[in-house]
């Protein structure tokens, strides 16, 4: 049986920690869909095509990644795309709570969606994205928590 995760987020911006997960994900599953979730709520930095943009980038060299953008529900968008599984980064004990809540309503709007749940390289479990844009918008190096093409977008959009 062949099995496809997808691994959603806003990734704005995508970091080395993403990037971690999903180049692990893609060694365990057949296919792996980083859906890039459009979620207007945050106000994200960047547009949905560009954070798109910025993954297919990230992500060229491993043949059974893909990066498709989404807006609406997590489940809808996973039945969409005959997914399976649901990869989920956790941090710290707080993140798996929430992690949790969301991983419940999945499964019961998509019964056939399982989820799983991924740490984080040690080097990279503090780095989320809002602590990269933050660091960036006052002048601090990005350079160890992102890729250097998002590196090179962060300075160019925030104009430092």
């Amino acid at each position: 049986m062949k099995i496809k995760a997808i691994y959603p987020g806003t990734f704005d911006p995508l970091t080395n920690g993403h990037a971690d997960l999903v180049q692990r994900a893609a060694r365990m599953f057949d296919t792996v869909i980083v859906g890039v979730a459009a979620n207007p709520s945050k106000q994200p930095l960047f547009t949905l095509e560009e954070r798109v943009a910025l993954a297919q980038k990230a992500f060229t060299g491993i043949s059974n990644v893909s990066v498709i953008g989404f807006s609406g529900l997590l489940a809808k968008f996973a039945e969409d795309n005959a997914a399976q599984v649901l990869i989920r980064g956790v941090r710290a004990v707080a993140d798996f709570e929430y992690e949790f809540q969301l991983a419940s309503m999945n499964r019961q709007l998509n019964p056939a969606l399982d989820s799983i749940f991924m740490t984080p390289s040690e080097k990279n479990t503090f780095i989320s994205s809002t602590l990269v844009k933050e660091v960036c918008r006052h002048g601090g190096d990005v350079s160890s928590f992102v890729p250097a093409h998002v590196e090179t977008a962060l300075k160019t959009r925030l104009n430092v």
